[in-house]
């Protein structure tokens, strides 16, 4: 007997306990096969399908509460406590570790494994033509030679292994990650930053004023000076914490940032 679509046998239960996971699920199952979500799935402030995601109950988010939600497959983050594992393996849960993408090749690869695993391959493949043609409307919009640096809360930068430097590569920035720190990931200095000098920051939700600390280092007065709205690209948190169903849109609205400012 088939769900709705999935292989005879594929798992009928799955419960996710992650929010990633969480994007993904909803992107590729069917409702009858989604047993739980995670506890951030209904979070309209950083779940992209929060919407969809009001139909399934989710759980609290630790081992003992995953494991009486009676799946067959769970959905986990490599981060994950060695309790929530050791409880799962104790009990003979099978499980399937969604790590967060390093690049679209990753995710690709990460969307056909997951889609197969759960026996929804044709929505897999889906999904990856959303991507695909995402990239293709987009082109390389960035003027030749334009350099920008991926800024992350309190001056965290995320380095060559991120989804959203890869991206911005592809269309055309070259992001200087690698000039800035060594490695490309860690933090940078304010006054690093300001030595370096690069055409365009790309930051997450500009709009919103200063929220915390974390936040307060991207409005800071020597960084608004040499990078005014205008100079920085927009890359609004929702779409980047995830890699997933999220991702067309999000290369989408880097298109149009870089269209609009690099003009």
């Amino acid at each position: 007997m088939s769900l709705g679509g999935a292989r005879a046998d594929a798992p009928r239960r799955i419960v996710s306990a992650n929010l990633c996971a969480d994007q993904l699920l909803l992107a590729l199952a069917d409702p009858a096969q989604i047993a739980s979500l995670s506890p951030l799935a209904h979070d309209p402030g950083i779940s992209y399908l929060h919407a969809r995601a009001r139909g399934f109950s989710v759980n609290r988010g630790h081992a003992e509460d995953v494991v009486r939600r009676q799946a067959d497959l769970v959905l986990v983050s490599p981060f994950d406590s060695r309790h929530m594992r050791a409880l799962l393996q104790a009990r003979g849960l099978d499980f399937f570790a969604v790590a967060p993408w390093t690049s679209l090749d990753d995710g690709r690869a990460q969307i056909r494994a997951l889609a197969r695993r759960i026996g929804q391959p044709d929505r897999g493949e889906k999904l990856i033509g959303e991507i695909d043609a995402a990239l293709a409307r987009a082109g390389r919009p960035a003027p030749e030679g334009a350099a920008a640096l991926a800024l992350e809360r309190r001056g965290y930068l995320p380095g060559g292994a991120s989804l959203l430097v890869d991206i911005v590569r592809r269309l055309g920035l070259k992001e200087i990650s690698g000039d800035a720190v060594a490695g490309g990931e860690g933090f940078i200095s304010l006054e690093r930053l300001v030595r370096l000098r690069p055409d365009y920051l790309i930051v997450s939700d500009i709009a919103g004023g200063v929220e915390d600390q974390g936040q307060a280092f991207l409005v800071h007065a020597a960084l608004t000076r040499y990078y005014p709205l205008e100079r920085r690209i927009d890359a609004p948190s929702r779409l980047t914490l995830c890699g997933g169903p999220s991702t067309p849109e999000l290369i989408d609205r880097l298109a149009a940032e870089i269209r609009v400012k690099t003009r």
